[in-house]
């Protein structure tokens, strides 16, 4: 049997959901023997999102420039794709940003307004990524296969939801246990 090429990504969110996703513990080992983690930031240091990835998932909204570009991306070469975590499912907390109307105002109040030894705004290319004017949830810009809502999801969840996929399944995403947010 052919292991499953496995994905991570992690766009505007804390990787709150990344970190429970280790918390999954021993069940990592059984993991690691069916699939290829073949793009993750937490498992390689890869700047390419590969080709003919299987299930990835995805943490955290759509925030910037980056990060619309690498979620189009990923939805072309995954087959299943994950919206982990409120982040990705609604925006949360970054979608906060969204009360100050604009990407404009945003970097005015971070880098001017509470700036403490020399406020000034970032002006070379490369320092911060270009906002986008409004934060939004994964499914806005690309399509999305499963919803795994929480902040984060816990451990039990996220292996309730990989595990079926690892069968050639569709989990059930049904009940409190499974999409709870928060």
């Amino acid at each position: 049997m052919s292991k499953i090429r496995f994905a991570t990504v992690w766009l505007a969110g804390c990787s709150g959901c990344h970190m429970s996703f280790l918390d999954t513990d021993e069940w990592l080992i059984e993991l690691a023997q069916k699939v290829d983690v073949v793009f993750s930031p937490v498992a390689s240091d890869l700047k390419e999102y590969p080709d003919n990835v299987d299930v990835c998932l995805v943490e955290g909204a759509i925030a910037n420039e980056e990060n619309l570009a690498l979620a189009l991306e990923l939805r072309k070469k995954t087959k299943v794709v994950i919206s982990f975590g409120d982040c990705a499912v609604t925006a949360n907390v970054p979608g906060m940003r969204n009360m100050l109307k604009g990407s404009d105002p945003v970097l005015r109040r971070a880098y001017l307004e509470l700036g403490d030894v020399t406020p000034q705004l970032p002006d070379e290319p490369g320092i911060v990524p270009p906002l986008l004017d409004q934060v939004v949830p994964l499914h806005e810009v690309i399509p999305v296969d499963i919803f795994m809502p929480g902040c984060p999801p816990d451990a039990p969840r996220i292996r309730a939801t990989l595990e079926p996929l690892l069968n050639g399944e569709h989990p059930l995403m049904a009940g409190r246990k499974m999409i709870k947010f928060g």
